[in-house]
C-alpha cells in the first residue's frame, strides 16, 4: 500500500527538513480511521505535531479513494457483471438472482454551525447517512455518504445515483430467469431491511 501511494504522497527534500516519511502518514491515518483518536493524542503515538497531522489526513484520505477506487469499489456495469454477483450469492448464500444486500448506517458527528435540526436523526445525534449495497462477499460495490442524518434510509436510497440509474433502466440489470428446479422467472433484486419500500427489481 506505500509503495502506491508514495508517488502521490511523497514531498520534496528541502534545505530546512526532510518531509515525513509516507508510511507514518499512513500509519497515523489508519490509527485515527477505526478509532476516531483526537489528533493530540496521535501526536504523541506518532511524535508529530498536531497541526501537521491535521494537514496530512485529509490528503491520505483522498489520495486513497483516488488510487484504489477503481480497484476496490466498482459498481456492476453490464448484464454479465451483475450475474457474477449473482451468482456468488448463489454459491455461497443459496440465494438466487441476488444482486447484492442495501442497507445504511448512521456515521455521528458533531452539529455543523448553524445548521438546526437538519442533521438530528430519530436517535437525538447528529450524523451523517453511509449507504451501500455490498456483494455475498461483504465486498462494497456502491457507497452513498453524506445525506443528513435526518433523512430515512429509504428516502437516502431514492435520492442515490444507482437508484435513478436502475429506476431509468440504464443499469443493465439482467432480465428476470427462474430459479433452479423451476420454470418461472423470478427479477433479478437487491436485498434490504424493510426500511427500504418494494420495487419491481428489489425484494
Amino acid at each position: 500500500m506505500v509503495e502506491k501511494l508514495t508517488p502521490h504522497l511523497q514531498k520534496q527534500s528541502s534545505f530546512m527538513r526532510e518531509p515525513l516519511q509516507v508510511g507514518l502518514k499512513l500509519a497515523a491515518t489508519l490509527r485515527f480511521l477505526p478509532t476516531g483518536n483526537s489528533y493530540p493524542s496521535l501526536q504523541y503515538s506518532f511524535r508529530v505535531e498536531t497541526s501537521t497531522i491535521c494537514k496530512f489526513i485529509p490528503e491520505v484520505y483522498k489520495t486513497i479513494i483516488t488510487v484504489y477506487k477503481g480497484e476496490v469499489l466498482r459498481c456492476p456495469r453490464t448484464e454479465e457483471e451483475w450475474k457474477e454477483v449473482a451468482a456468488r450469492f448463489s454459491s455461497r448464500w443459496n440465494y438466487h438472482n441476488c444482486l447484492g444486500a442495501v442497507g445504511g448506517k448512521h456515521i455521528t458527528m458533531k452539529k455543523p454551525t448553524n445548521a438546526g435540526s437538519y442533521y438530528c436523526n430519530y436517535k437525538g445525534i447528529h450524523s451523517i447517512v453511509l449507504m451501500v449495497v455490498a456483494d455475498a462477499t461483504y465486498k462494497f460495490l456502491y457507497v452513498d455518504v453524506g445525506a443528513e442524518g435526518g433523512a430515512s434510509d429509504g428516502g437516502t436510497r431514492s435520492n442515490c445515483s444507482l437508484h435513478n440509474t436502475v429506476k431509468e433502466n440504464r443499469a443493465e440489470v439482467p432480465q428476470p430467469e427462474p430459479l433452479p428446479n423451476d420454470d418461472q422467472p423470478v427479477s433479478y433484486h437487491l436485498v434490504g431491511d424493510d426500511a427500504y419500500a418494494l420495487r419491481t427489481w428489489e425484494k
